[in-house]
């Protein structure tokens, strides 16, 4: 991989994780003229549904049609990668080489164990990387220290108090086409495999009224959550919703 320096990177432990959770803001930030990223963690192989070839095309689908610079994968094992060493230098790697300003990062906690798991791992990753004195090398060439100025939490299955929210109105319809993109997960009356959570046919009707209660505060019709472990400065108190 060569260098691709951008301005977000979303990561998310499951393939699917970031269009459920926060297409709508990177929708909206490359609508702004903002470039973004996506990664990974694991190919989503222990899904109940589809599998994880499928999976991956599904992902490279709705890429695409996001407009994201890259997306790539970096193949821990899910539900069984752990926050050690070998984990938190892969994570390093691709901060490094993609040096983003944000992260948007798996919730802080959720129902799923991988979530809160993946978010403390890419966390720590973030600070790690901005210290030189870690070593890591692409292609033959030494990385340099890299540290993202934030890493968001974006909210996931279960719903809870946000530190800020971000207005997707005008990105919502998109967002459910990205969603779509990963038909393996979810709604099929043809499919013959087992129902999960997220395969029931009102699972769309979810996701749009969560991000309709997220946006009720803003007076707007649909918002996606954040949460955040540091203070946000703020420069001027006008500019706030």
């Amino acid at each position: 991989m060569n260098s691709k320096k951008i301005d977000i990177l979303a990561i998310g432990v499951h393939p699917d994780d970031i269009e459920l959770s926060c297409a709508g803001t990177l929708l909206k930030q490359i609508s702004l003229g903002y470039t973004v990223g996506l990664c990974d963690l694991s190919r989503g192989e222990l899904g109940t549904r589809g599998n994880a070839e499928r999976r991956e095309i599904e992902a490279k689908t709705s890429a695409n049609l996001m407009g994201a610079k890259f997306r790539e994968n970096l193949n821990m094992r899910d539900g069984f990668f752990q926050i050690d060493t070998d984990h938190l230098i892969k994570v390093i790697e691709i901060i490094r080489w993609c040096q983003p300003d944000i992260i948007l990062a798996n919730a802080l906690e959720d129902r799923h164990p991988d979530h809160g798991r993946a978010a403390k791992l890419v966390k720590e990753a973030a600070f790690l990387s901005g210290l030189i004195k870690i070593k890591t090398i692409k292609n033959k060439t030494e990385q340099l220290a890299w540290r993202p100025k934030q890493v968001f939490h974006y909210v996931q299955d279960r719903n809870t108090n946000a530190d800020f929210v971000v207005d997707i109105s005008e990105f919502m319809l998109k967002k459910m086409e990205l969603i779509d993109c990963f038909s393996s997960q979810f709604y099929d009356p043809e499919s013959a495999e087992p129902q999960t959570p997220i395969s029931l046919k009102n699972f769309r009707d979810h996701i749009r009224a969560k991000n309709m209660w997220y946006a009720r505060d803003i007076m707007t019709d649909y918002a996606e959550a954040f949460r955040v472990e540091k203070n946000i400065g703020v420069n001027d108190l006008f500019d706030i919703q």
